[in-house]
């Protein structure tokens, strides 16, 4: 494939190094090779992910899953390898336009996050949180799109495929575990209590049906209701799965709770950082180089949570005063943690209206989208409640993408098995975070810029990658933004916007206390507690999560302040010619960017738009 590109791009590249600084027409010709030829990459990158594929709405490959060995691993690092050292030698950075430099340094620098990855890919807990034992049947229920007879059968080849592709990642937490690195000892009981919720119905034994085995059979039975199938193949197409769940698939489930069960003797009864394991502070140290995209130190991410946490009390102040309340911030805490009237029924009735109020506040923010955004997204929006099979008392929402041709939309998922866990003044702040304008409105808009053409068209990869930092910051630049836009109007409501900021100011604190200073749970637990009025289910659950996925909880606020800090900048030295719409445009419309690399973008823009 690559030898497509080199002659010609040799020699327009050779024309561009001469003692001529190159011309208009061979920036523009240069430009247009570089993201033809960055997009024959990224295609062959995706070719290496049937599920990739699938989640962006295509059908090769379908009825394979993704190959998760350290070898496929290997091999993938040695083709970004050799992808970038011939790019190198194929383009000069001078002789491109400026997006297309932005691309060819993000090529660059995605090779130098995945030999970081690399070093330390035994440090992850490949059974943790959100792990392939349960991950791989939300992907099959969630994205895996049955149309036709034949989507069914390659349904039902990738479903018995789930038993070996958990049978790889046990040799991965096996060897992972050879090497002293083991999650603490609740989330195996997690590990295996997940486990149960996937295999405990039919057609395993049990009440019930499973998730994945009702998923099935309803999408059997569209196909016979849309004549795609005769009866008897339904017939035949259910047996077959029903065959692939208890033959291929269960076993592997079997030997997963079997190891859990048994490695948990071994594993630390307390909670404990990343720090305590081999080379422990460096993994967590190039975890916040990954998450955040900025050289910034625990200390300094440290100190950063301890000042936010006390600026954002500051507010609190004014709102609790708003409100009437006689007492202090922390009886106020305890006020809206506790009292009734900020908690729906704990049972089916209340999580249906949590999901019918989240839908009404999202209809109203897309009214006022347009006074404020440029792009706007085409792909739907659904909120939906979390499957019974992964749902979590007090577990954070969080979104799932849409197909970039809009055909699944953006999904907002929310944890309502314990509503107790789930405020209603903080519902309205979340509803923005993860629908609009947060995660969907970003992601969307990402995705949807690969149908764009002509000479500004961005290479595919730069409309499917994403950084922590970027897309999670923008969710809570957005909970701000809302308020500004003239949404969370009454106290109870901007509280519940200043309680999500230092949610995510605690989390710098707590994070970097748990795996860099050596925190106890309870500690993290009572620093959380004493400075929130997060419900105990929902702080319980949330420090749990940053002990097992290291780095990852300091990304939101730290995007949250670069981008305010960009915004800040063009409001002072654009004065009457900032606009928001021309800003957030050049937010969103280059897909998601390391915070450096976007900070460097608005400030060129900044320049461009003061000269007119």
């Amino acid at each position: 494939m690559r030898a497509i590109f080199g002659a010609g791009i040799m020699l327009a590249v050779l024309a561009a190094c001469g003692p001529t600084a190159p011309t208009a027409e061979e920036i523009a010709k240069n430009s247009a090779d570089l993201v033809a030829y960055l997009d024959a990459e990224y295609e062959e990158e995706v070719q290496e992910s049937p599920q990739e594929m699938t989640s962006q709405g295509r059908k090769n490959r379908y009825g394979e899953l993704d190959d998760r060995s350290e070898a496929a691993m290997d091999k993938n690092l040695a083709w970004r390898r050799e992808s970038v050292a011939d790019m190198k030698e194929k383009f000069d950075p001078e002789a491109l336009s400026e997006d297309a430099r932005l691309s060819y340094e993000i090529w660059e620098l995605e090779l130098a996050r995945a030999e970081k990855s690399a070093e330390f890919r035994r440090h992850r807990y490949i059974f943790g949180r959100n792990g392939a034992h349960t991950g791989l049947v939300n992907f099959m229920i969630n994205q895996h799109r049955v149309d036709e007879k034949s989507d069914m059968e390659a349904y039902i080849s990738r479903v018995a495929a789930i038993g070996p592709t958990l049978d790889v990642l046990i040799d991965r937490a096996k060897l992972a575990a050879g090497d002293g690195i083991r999650m603490p000892g609740f989330a195996y009981d997690q590990t295996v209590s997940e486990v149960a919720r996937v295999t405990t119905g039919a057609p395993f034994a049990g009440a019930g049906e499973t998730a994945l085995f009702a998923d099935g059979k309803a999408k059997i039975a569209a196909l016979q209701t849309a004549t795609k199938i005769t009866p008897e193949e339904a017939t035949a197409l259910t047996e077959q799965l029903r065959v692939a769940m208890v033959d291929k698939m269960k076993p592997a489930y079997d030997r997963l709770a079997a190891w859990a069960t048994e490695d948990k003797a071994n594993a630390s009864p307390t909670p404990q950082g990343v720090g305590s394991l081999p080379n422990g502070e460096a993994y967590y140290n190039a975890m916040l180089n990954l998450m955040t995209t900025t050289e910034m130190t625990a200390d300094e991410i440290h100190q950063l949570g301890l000042s936010e946490v006390a600026r954002i009390h500051g507010e609190m102040e004014k709102v609790k005063t708003e409100a009437g309340f006689q007492g202090t911030l922390q009886e106020f805490f305890a006020f809206m943690r506790t009292d009734k009237q900020f908690y729906l029924s704990n049972d089916d009735a209340g999580a249906q209206e949590y999901i019918d109020l989240a839908t009404k506040h999202i209809e109203e923010m897309k009214l006022a989208l347009p006074k404020y955004f440029g792009r706007l997204p085409k792909a739907d929006l659904i909120v939906k409640r979390v499957e019974p099979y992964r749902e979590e008392p007090g577990g954070a929402q969080h979104y799932q993408s849409g197909t970039p041709d809009g055909t699944r939309p953006g999904i907002y998922y929310a944890h309502l098995s314990d509503m107790n866990a789930m405020p209603t003044y903080m519902l309205e702040d979340i509803a923005y975070h993860e629908g609009l304008p947060g995660h969907h409105m970003q992601i969307s808009i990402q995705q949807e810029l690969e149908a764009e053409t002509g000479p500004n068209k961005l290479p595919k990869f730069r409309t499917q990658y994403g950084y922590t930092a970027y897309s999670e910051g923008w969710g809570l630049y957005s909970e701000a933004l809302s308020k500004e836009m003239g949404f969370l109007k009454d106290p109870y409501s901007h509280y519940g916007q200043l309680s999500g900021e230092i949610w995510r100011a605690i989390r710098l604190v707590v994070d970097t206390g748990i795996h860099s200073k050596g925190w106890t749970e309870e500690q993290a637990v009572k620093y959380f507690t004493d400075n929130s009025s997060i419900a105990e289910g929902a702080i319980a659950s949330e420090v749990r999560r940053y002990i097992t996925t290291a780095g990852q909880a300091t990304a939101y606020k730290i995007g949250m302040i670069r981008l305010q800090q960009m915004r800040d900048k063009a409001r002072t030295e654009l004065g009457d010619k900032f606009n928001y719409p021309a800003f957030h445009d050049q937010i969103l419309g280059g897909g998601a960017l390391p915070l450096p690399v976007l900070e460097r973008k608005i400030d060129r823009w900044i320049e461009a738009q003061k000269a007119g």
